[in-house]
């Protein structure tokens, strides 16, 4: 099986950005714990951050007919990008929304998710646990 986990903007500053909301560890922690729970559960991962909103969706096109899976926090284009909706939508790969933080919990601009339209399940305000829940999620798929 081979998952794509895809980042979007800011998530390269994690452990800088915001650390009472996102904690205290960094992007490499997050790479370095899902390539190793990927690793134990016997799947091949690629990991892509990007701030760019073109950039994601490239990476998401490239994906068809090579991935199972994905595994995607969109971060701020959760709320604004109907591009990355439409990419998810094209490929038609089974994809799972993540975000750290609790985002029904937060501004009310971050209530509505447009990726997470055409994802089966999302996990939210787990931290970085929630990715790991994304990969055991499309792994029993």
């Amino acid at each position: 099986m081979r998952i794509l986990v895809i980042n979007g903007p800011n998530l390269n500053m994690l452990g800088i950005r915001e650390p009472d909301i996102y904690g205290k560890n960094t992007y490499a922690d997050l790479c370095e714990l899902i390539e190793n729970y990927a690793a134990v559960k016997g799947v091949e991962v690629k990991i892509f951050q990007s701030n760019h909103e073109g950039s994601i969706v490239d990476e998401i096109q490239a994906a068809y007919g090579k991935f199972n899976g994905i595994v995607i926090n969109p971060a701020a284009y959760t709320h604004t990008s109907v591009a990355i909706l439409d990419a998810l939508k094209s490929v038609a790969i089974p994809a799972v929304e993540i975000h750290i933080s609790d985002v029904s919990a937060r501004e009310d601009f971050r209530q509505i998710s447009y990726a997470g339209m055409a994802c089966e399940k999302s996990f939210i305000g787990l931290g970085f646990d929630g990715y790991l829940r994304g990969i055991d999620y499309l792994i029993e798929k």
